[in-house]
């Protein structure tokens, strides 16, 4: 099948380790193959092996556009149409025949296969092409397929490729099986490296600095000014590719074509052919290793891919821009040097290039896992184990995921699949989105639910609208011819996913229809506004969320929120695409639960009987008389939260509190622990049913109640509150100081004192004060104070205040509490 050598198109760098590719199929049944873009591993490889071994030759690939595209190729060399011996399917688009030998088919649809029949019967070789992109799809159909092998087909071929050099982790997953490498072809790329003028701020959620944009577009002139051929750009998406294209403009003979997953095949077929002219194509991620441009010669690279990320504590989940990594930059660099040396303008500085992190992260580690988990317990093997991943699913992103096929009834408590899992997964849509067709369907009928299922399948279909009821008029209008067309299609494929006969039992109006199902599909984002005319809203999630201003969805009472995102530092999330509902459709739609709580809200105990929404509390009243043991809990939460300062605590307690607490720190146990935390355990709230009663509380008494009896008698001899002093004044002890009980005492009333009595364990610190009251001295050691403190002190002092005496011999002086007459030498 595969052409004879100097076949227009087939004298590519791969053919020449083919011979090698084959030994090492058939020795080991399955291989690595590492071949950079451009040589010829997507094309030539197939109709190779479909030399090698009988049945079909299946290729599976990351995207639909490239997965076509290989397709028209491959049939192209053979001099035929796409659908005879060569063929393809992807979702909603499907051309074979009887006599198809390679079909090249979506990640996404063989594992789909997979799960329907594991032994792929008339199959004889399985082709994972890009597996570098590690896509969620490519890396269950990698272990799958290894899976397959191992324990149905060892006659099945297993061949994984890879547009870069990182294969080790795949040959392993593949039992060790030998890595085929082919040499570039690829002509010299000069590289020029273009950072803006000024700085641009760094990408965050979807915005990328228009600044970079603009930078972008004058790059782009620069690049038709010096060089010649078709320019390919990458941009992160769609978004940005209308935004460049804008500031373009005309280019005087120049078609500015984009190229990315959303437009229509033949919009996207057009683009991969060659055209008379020169052309600038505006591309997603799609170009860099998956498709080749024909015409190429230059490369305009802006540096930023789109990657998905979830917010797992929010149950949020959407898109991002990141920096592109050092492999990608490689990989969109090498798409000028395809066919003749090119040249790449890089829109970053080479210090930057160094700081770029070395390979993309895979999805693995950071897109939604609700779909991922149900294929694995759908596999038969929850949470993946057993199988040969190539990397093992984050343990908090895996748990998140088994919480929701919980709920939907999809996994039974141990992780199994059940038939309503399996009834989700046929659907071939997200579980969420498929729980939301099949139970919409009854109540509204299969047309209805399917269209409504199929926008939120693909939100771009939206545009800068936020109204999901408007979007779906729009659709059916047909406003937008392509997307209309994208939307028919993926229609009618989920409509055929139910059952047939399914009559619409009410006529619900379309913005509630559209809100019944995206309230299934998101029962935790069904939210309540938490004020009227406010734009903020509570998710039953327990998110807030706000609208955009100007939205039409403003005033609305209830939403059903299809699409929200949070930026870095934000509190609320934002709401990009949702649906109006009324209560009674929101009652529908989610889990109502009707419970008592006793618990401590806005500053006081609150004992009532609660109907919610997850969060949103949709009625609530008091409770007469609320369970003892849960009020107790309730108040004591409430002293944890707001802390002790919500009990009155006079003069008395104050103190009291500061004398058990010296004890406790100078003699430890058995004196009582009085720190906030073992107060808040051990103080006697009986009784205490909210604010008022412990503002009520004699914390006097609770205190001494946590003495022991054997200790409630020694109080006031270990920790006295007053302590005589040699000239007869009885002076109060300071216990608030965290070294230690403090006497503050004037220094002519303790003279004849040796030594300072002990308190709660430890020796009495003196705070020693002037006649005015000022501290001139702090001492546990009298005895050494009078030797070596004293002096000074006196010398300093006695002519300050001459009519108070200061002794030489402090240690053996009479004490006094009034100032002399005359002054003593």
């Amino acid at each position: 099948m595969l052409p004879p050598a100097g076949t227009p198109g087939t004298d590519l760098p791969v053919r020449a380790v083919l011979g090698e590719l084959g030994d090492a199929l058939r020795s080991a049944g399955a291989a690595v193959l590492v071949a950079p873009p451009g040589t010829g591993k997507t094309t030539l490889v197939p109709l190779a092996l479909a030399d090698l071994v009988p049945g079909r030759i299946v290729v599976a690939e990351p995207r639909r556009v490239a997965a076509r595209a290989a397709a028209r190729r491959m049939a192209a060399l053979l001099g035929e149409a796409v659908g005879g011996t060569v063929g393809y399917s992807v979702r909603g688009d499907t051309r074979v025949s009887p006599g198809t030998r390679v079909e090249v088919v979506t990640t996404g649809v063989l594992v789909q296969r997979l799960q329907r029949d594991p032994e792929l019967p008339g199959t004889g070789a399985v082709v994972l092409d890009e597996v570098h992109e590690r896509h969620l799809d490519t890396d269950l159909a990698l272990a799958f397929g290894a899976d397959v092998r191992a324990a149905l087909r060892p006659d099945l071929l297993l061949l994984a490729t890879s547009a870069t050099a990182q294969a080790g982790r795949v040959a392993a997953a593949l039992g060790d099986a030998p890595v085929v490498a082919a040499t570039s072809a690829l002509h010299d790329v000069e590289v020029m490296w273009c950072p803006p003028a000024t700085p641009v701020t760094p990408p965050h959620g979807l915005r990328v600095d228009p600044r970079l944009l603009d930078h972008v577009a004058a790059v782009v002139r620069r690049a038709l000014a010096e060089t010649t051929g078709d320019v390919l750009v990458f941009l992160p998406g769609a978004g940005e590719i209308e935004g460049v294209a804008r500031r373009l403009g005309a280019l005087g003979g120049v078609a500015v074509l984009p190229l990315h997953g959303r437009l229509t095949a033949v919009r996207q077929d057009a683009v991969l052919s060659a055209a008379p002219g020169r052309r600038v194509v505006l591309a997603t991620a799609v170009a860099e290793s998956s498709l080749t441009v024909p015409g190429v010669r230059v490369v305009v690279d802006a540096g930023l891919a789109r990657v998905p990320r979830t917010d797992l504590a929010r149950g949020l989940g959407s898109l991002v821009t990141v920096r592109a990594s050092q492999s990608a930059a490689t990989q969109r660099a090498g798409r000028a040097g395809r066919e003749a040396p090119g040249r790449v303008y890089r829109c970053w500085s080479e210090a930057e290039q160094a700081r770029l992190p070395a390979h993309p992260e895979p999805e693995v580690a950071t897109a939604d896992l609700t779909a991922f988990a149900l294929q694995l317990a759908c596999w038969g093997t929850p949470g993946g184990a057993g199988l040969a991943l190539l990397d093992a699913p984050p343990a908090a992103a895996l748990e998140v995921a088994g919480t929701t096929l919980r709920g939907l009834g999809a996994v039974d408590a141990t992780g199994r699949v059940t038939a309503r899992g399996r009834a989700l997964t046929a659907v071939g849509a997200h579980p969420r989105l498929a729980r939301a067709l099949l139970d919409a369907a009854p109540r509204l009928g299969a047309r209805r639910a399917a269209e409504v299922v199929a926008v939120l399948s693909d939100d771009s279909l939206a545009g800068s609208r936020d109204d999901l009821g408007a979007v779906w008029r729009a659709l059916r209008n047909g406003t937008d011819r392509a997307a209309t067309a994208r939307w028919r299609t993926e229609t009618r494929r989920l409509e055929r996913s139910l059952p047939s006969g399914l009559p619409a039992t009410d006529p619900m109006p379309d913005d509630l229809a559209a809100g019944l199902v995206t309230g299934l599909a998101f029962p935790e984002r069904l939210a309540r506004q938490r004020r009227p005319g406010g734009t903020t809203y509570l998710m039953a999630g327990g998110t807030a969320a706000e609208l955009a201003p100007g939205t039409p969805l403003a005033g609305q009472p209830w939403l059903a929120v299809a699409v929200a995102d949070r930026d870095p530092g934000r509190r609320d999330a934002r709401v990009r695409l949702a649906a109006v509902v009324d209560e009674p459709t929101a009652r529908e739609a989610g889990a109502v639960t009707e419970a008592e709580e006793v618990a401590w809200i806005d500053g006081d105990v609150r004992a009532r009987r609660v109907e919610r929404l997850g969060a949103v509390v949709l009625a609530a009243r008091t409770l007469s008389r609320p369970d003892p043991e849960r009020v107790a809990a309730a108040v004591r939460d409430g002293i944890r939260r707001e802390g002790l300062d919500l009990l009155r605590w006079t003069p008395a307690a104050t103190a009291l509190r500061a004398r058990l607490a010296a004890c406790r720190s100078g003699l430890g146990e058995p004196w009582p622990d009085v720190g906030d935390e073992a107060l808040l355990a051990s103080l006697d709230l009986a009784g205490a049913r909210g604010r008022a009663d412990l503002r009520r509380l004699d914390l006097v008494a609770a205190l001494r109640r946590l003495l022991p009896w054997e200790l409630a008698g020694r109080l006031d001899e270990a920790a006295p509150e007053l302590v005589g002093v040699p000239s007869g004044s009885r002076v109060r002890i300071d216990y608030d100081d965290p070294e230690g009980p403090v006497l503050p005492v004037r220094v002519q009333e303790v003279f004849g004192w040796a030594a300072a009595p002990r308190v709660a364990g430890r020796p009495l610190r003196l705070h020693l004060l002037s006649p005015a009251g000022r501290t001139v001295a702090i001492t546990s050691d009298l005895g050494s104070f009078w030797r070596t403190g004293y002096p000074g002190v006196r010398a300093d002092l006695r002519g300050r205040y001459p009519r108070h005496p200061w002794p030489e011999d402090p240690a053996n002086a009479e004490p006094t509490r009034r100032a002399s007459q005359r002054r003593t030498s």
